[in-house]
């Protein structure tokens, strides 16, 4: 079965195009190793990993917050386009945070803020290899220090400035625990 990597992070705020270029290369390399990328199916650098993986046409699952299609493009207003499968969980935003991480075999951050922090304390409880783009801001620079404080045993987390180092070095991770 193919490996299905989460990739989560900033869906608005301050997002340069160095990062959404980072999110895109990211999108690309999971596509690259035939990996299946699934993201909470919003916008952001989440949603640029998900161009990118279409421009090697990969394959790309949206986990929506909302229960149908309407609900996700008209009330949460959120995109469509490029996802091969959305699927509907009506469970809110923390809700569909579970199903994305714990339907991920590892998951990749970059930048986010405090629904990205939720994603990822989901995902180093779960005991998932956590891959954190360093230096791209928000709660990525700081989650590692976060983990430590709480002195808990969890997730393997991979820190790395490139993008394709990461991609590499988390997909490795996961073949060697198989």
């Amino acid at each position: 079965m193919k490996p299905k990597i989460g990739v989560v992070g900033s869906a608005a705020g301050d997002i340069t195009e160095e990062l959404k270029e980072k999110a895109r290369e990211i999108g690309i390399e999971i596509a690259r190793y035939g990996c299946i990328l699934l993201t909470g199916a919003t916008t952001g650098l989440s949603y640029e990993a998900v161009k990118g993986a279409k421009e090697y046409d990969g394959l790309v699952i949206g986990i929506s917050p909302a229960s149908n299609l309407r609900e996700h493009a008209e009330s949460y207003k959120l995109p469509t386009e490029h996802f091969d499968v959305i699927i509907f969980t009506g469970f809110g935003y923390k809700g569909r945070n579970v199903v994305t991480i714990r339907s991920s075999d590892g998951v990749i951050a970059i930048s986010g803020r405090i629904g990205t922090l939720n994603e990822l304390t989901i995902a180093y409880d779960e005991g998932k290899v956590i891959g954190v783009l360093k230096g791209s801001g928000g709660v990525c620079d700081s989650f590692e220090e976060i983990v430590k404080t709480t002195g808990k045993k969890g997730g393997v987390i991979i820190s790395e400035e490139e993008p394709k180092t990461l991609v590499k070095k988390l997909i490795e991770s996961l073949y060697s625990r198989r």
